[in-house]
């Protein structure tokens, strides 16, 4: 292993690249805009906030499929997999999906337990992907409920050169050692399809398709013809299937512009049950038959989406509307494995299923000066629908719901001089659930010099309790666990201070280097306690969670050679109460360190990249019921990807190979899961499936 790890490093070091997603020097270019947080598209060096990008070309060069893996090459971004329901969901500052809000062009996405929060990333493909733009702390101002540990927002292409644009990709994975193109075989299966059309100088249409199948892994389990009774059929991580596709028509003339975007997603997803009934057939033979209860689960999703940016005078004017609909259904079938045969199944029934109805609205430029200016902002969120049984052990058949939040949000920028901006911000939101909720912020930026920027950044968000918090009832002869209506939102706090500087040296090195230190703070966290020995469960608003996390990048780039460096340590404090005992309040820290490089070969155009990660071991306290709390440790990691791409044919074809997951990381060893009152439990995280190649072939006319 020793060897292959110098030998990886020296590749690295020989390739002399870059290109990461998050630290890359194409965040300097003086043309890239951001969004996010902001009152107009901005510069990303005049942007008021920190905001990390990942554009296109990165994307492209890491060869990912979906937002979830594009994500796992950041750092203090965790991509968190849930392998038996196939869902994965980032966990920012150590904190998970329920703290981090998700949009697709400023519009939260409609998920399972909220809008915009705890959204599985899979489910986002990449093919029609402009930028990723990534800003951590509490941003409860601009984006309100669950914008606690950060926002992602992935902007998608509206725009094209051409009069007609056509693009696409198949590209073909091993999932570790497994592959092949059958039906029933192994591997992933991608294909993606593109067409842009420039109507005339005002309209704009596009169309998008995408199919990604994984075939499962079976890792220590057996697969799903399996029918021993040793509970190892099935798989490690389950096979899934999905399918989007999206239209968008736009139109720009003078001042004015707006866009519709139709997106539809269909996923299926199997579960092979590990446990396997042996049943005598009684036909005088001893016959006997081999049966498991499987399910299958399958979303639908559509996102309706209207845009439109105007201006009312010299007031300028940004709406955004939308009606989003999931409805996740499953239904429980018995296979009969020898005969590969489905004997009986049950109806479908929806478990999750939610409609939307979200619009967001923006006006700024009233007093039209360059010095001072400020915005007023509406945001309103109606969510109708219901959670049932199989989501949680909830009471009754089915938990409905009918959620209807309004929020006010007041900002002002000052440009106090030619080097200094403040922008104080405050919102209030009321909910007929909750008790109304004010967030607030401010942020600076300082102009140090001509390539270098100071920003300070304090802000507040909350996050509403959600379901299975609220209305849990699960009471039998050994287990009690109940929800709370009573919870109060959790209250989120951040302070940051961000310096960033570039610069040009004469002989043609371009060199980008920034500091990051952030601090939060979540209060009234929830968390299920105990209220009573041995076995009485509650939700309830006791805990407090803190994080520090001190970071630092240095880019270098010439010609077609560049390289990005960074590393951060990350400090968390967990308070937890229990009915007899409390955890320890001190920090346990978390080290991380990356590496990106890429160069491409001025006479072929071939494009190598290489991205590296280290994790270190990460600890925190978890309960052991009686016997209090313990120090958990789960193991540290290195994950690393090389990707070479070479373009033919006047640059309309592009064939890439690569190999991912080159450490072959899939478990890592954890205690960090709670055990009895005697001992001190013994586990793992299934992270990865492990190392896997894989080949791409794009097109564009």
């Amino acid at each position: 292993m020793k060897k292959k790890v110098l030998s990886v490093l020296s590749l690295s070091v020989a390739l002399w690249v870059n290109a990461q997603e998050k630290d890359s020097l194409n965040q300097k270019k003086i043309e890239e805009v951001v969004i996010t947080g902001q009152y107009m598209q901005q510069s990303i060096n005049k942007s008021i906030y920190k905001v990390d990008v990942i554009d296109a070309e990165q994307i492209k060069n890491m060869a990912a499929t979906n937002v979830a893996e594009v994500l796992n090459q950041s750092l203090n971004i965790q991509i968190t997999p849930d392998t038996r329901l196939g869902n994965s969901t980032a966990n920012i500052m150590g904190l998970n999906g329920d703290y981090v809000k998700i949009l697709i062009d400023n519009i939260p996405v409609v998920g399972d337990t909220g809008l915009g929060s705890n959204i599985d990333l899979t489910k986002i493909t990449l093919s029609n992907i402009e930028r990723i733009e990534i800003v951590k702390g509490s941003m409860g101002v601009e984006y309100g409920n669950g914008a606690v540990a950060g926002v992602i927002n992935i902007i998608t292409k509206k725009t094209s050169t051409k009069k007609v644009s056509v693009r696409g990709s198949v590209q073909e994975e091993t999932v570790r050692d497994n592959y092949d193109l059958k039906k029933r075989g192994n591997g992933r299966h991608i294909q993606n399809l593109n067409i842009d059309y420039n109507i005339s100088k005002e309209w704009f249409a596009s169309i998008n398709f995408n199919h990604n199948q994984f075939m499962g892994y079976e890792g220590e389990s057996k697969g799903y013809k399996y029918f021993g009774q040793d509970n190892q059929r099935g798989y490690e991580w389950n096979p899934k299937d999905q399918y989007d596709a999206s239209a968008l028509l736009r139109y720009t003339k003078n001042k004015t512009t707006f866009f519709y975007k139709l997106s539809y997603l269909n996923e299926n997803f199997n579960f092979y049950n590990p446990e396997v009934s042996r049943n005598p057939l009684n036909d005088g033979v001893g016959g006997v038959s081999y049966e498991s209860r499987d399910r299958k689960y399958n979303t639908d999703r559509w996102i309706h989406q209207f845009n439109i940016q105007t201006n009312l005078g010299h007031i300028r004017y940004m709406g955004d509307f939308s009606y989003q609909n999931q409805d996740r259904k499953y239904y429980d079938y018995n296979y009969d494995i020898p005969n590969r045969a489905i004997k009986s199944r049950q109806d479908e029934k929806s478990y999750y299923k939610t409609d939307v109805i979200y619009s967001r609205g923006m006006f700024s430029n009233f007093l039209d000066s360059k010095v001072f200016d400020f915005q007023l902002g509406y945001e309103l969120d109606y969510t109708n629908g219901y959670a049932a049984l199989i989501a949680g052990d909830f009471f009754g058949e089915a938990v409905k719901r009918k959620i209807f939040t309004y929020s006010n949000f007041l900002s002002a920028e000052w440009n106090v001089s030619d080097k200094l901006s403040l922008r104080p911000g405050v919102r209030l939101s009321l909910s007929e659930n909750f008790n109304d909720q004010y967030n607030y912020s401010l942020s600076a930026r300082y102009k140090t010099s001509e390539n270098s920027n100071l920003r300070a950044i304090l802000g507040s968000a909350n996050r509403f309790p959600k379901y299975d918090e609220l209305y849990t009832y699960f009471v039998n002869l050994n287990h009690d666990v109940q929800g709370n209506p009573d919870l109060n939102p959790e209250k989120g706090f951040s302070a940051g201070l961000f310096w960033n500087q570039n610069f040009s040296v004469d002989n043609g090195w371009k060199i980008a280097y920034g500091v990051d230190a952030l601090y939060l703070d979540v209060r009234d966290r929830i968390e299920m306690v105990v209220v009573k020995q041995p076995s009485t469960y509650k939700y309830m608003n006791l805990n407090r969670y803190k994080n520090l996390l001190f970071s630092a990048n240095v880019d270098f780039r010439k010609d077609q050679f560049a390289l990005s460096l960074r590393g951060s340590v990350n400090g968390t404090s967990v308070s937890m109460n229990e009915l007899t005992s409390s955890s320890p309040t001190d920090f346990q820290y978390l080290v991380q360190a990356g590496a990106s490089a890429t160069y491409k070969l001025k006479n072929t155009d071939t494009n190598f990249a290489l991205y590296y990660k280290f994790t270190g071991p990460d600890r925190i306290y978890v309960s052991d019921g009686a016997s209090g709390f313990r120090l958990g440790k789960v193991d540290s990691f290195h994950m690393m990807d090389f990707i070479v791409s070479q373009p033919f044919w006047n640059k309309h074809f592009e064939i890439s190979a690569g190999v991912k997951n080159i450490f072959d990381v899939t478990r890592l060893n954890s205690t960090a899961v709670a055990g009895s009152a005697h001992t001190a439990a013994n586990g793992f995280v299934n992270l990865y499936y492990g190392r896997s190649y894989f080949a791409r072939l794009m097109f564009q006319f």
